[in-house]
């Protein structure tokens, strides 16, 4: 996802800078708001969203390379010249870790499923209704587990909690 984001906005990038006719085309395809100082806002509402995306996306990865090095660290005690300090690298400061890591993540996924439709934007306020109304339900899927049960669909948040009316 981060290599996408980059790549998004290296794109936006070309197109923002190209001295060709090619954003003249843009800006007829659907009807909407045509001003240098629109097209300006497009531009920069979506760069730098997906510039956040691809931020939180990285900074993930650097937390999940951590766990995985400091996963295998050992939890021993160690002493120096001061006397007995202890190890740094907890089970609690690795899962603190981790949990920034999936906070990271799924920030940067939102950023990332938000900038789509914000994409769009660009020819025009259809199409961004159209692909908004399209992902929210795709959101909705990924945010809520879906156990069948008895032959019927039951809610299970992430806290693996459940509804009244089915059991896990």
């Amino acid at each position: 996802m981060a290599t996408t984001c980059i790549l998004l906005c290296a794109g936006l990038a070309a197109v923002l800078s190209s001295t060709y006719s090619i954003k003249k085309p843009l800006n007829d395809a659907v009807y909407g708001a045509h001003g240098d100082f629109t097209v300006a806002l497009k531009y920069v509402t979506i760069l730098t969203i997906f510039l956040f995306a691809f931020f939180s996306h990285s900074l993930s990865i650097r937390f999940i390379n951590q766990v995985n090095i400091l996963i295998n660290a050992p939890q021993e005690p160690f002493s120096d010249d001061f006397g007995e300090i202890g190890s740094f690298v907890t089970p609690e400061y690795v899962s603190e870790l981790l949990e920034k890591a999936f906070l990271l993540n799924t920030v940067g996924n939102r950023l990332f499923y938000m900038g789509l439709p914000l994409m769009l934007w660009i020819f025009g306020p259809v199409l961004v209704f159209l692909s908004s109304a399209l992902i929210i339900p795709v959101l909705y899927n990924l945010d809520f587990v879906f156990l069948l049960s008895n032959k019927e669909k039951g809610k299970v948040d992430c806290n693996g909690g459940c509804d009244d009316n089915f059991s896990p």
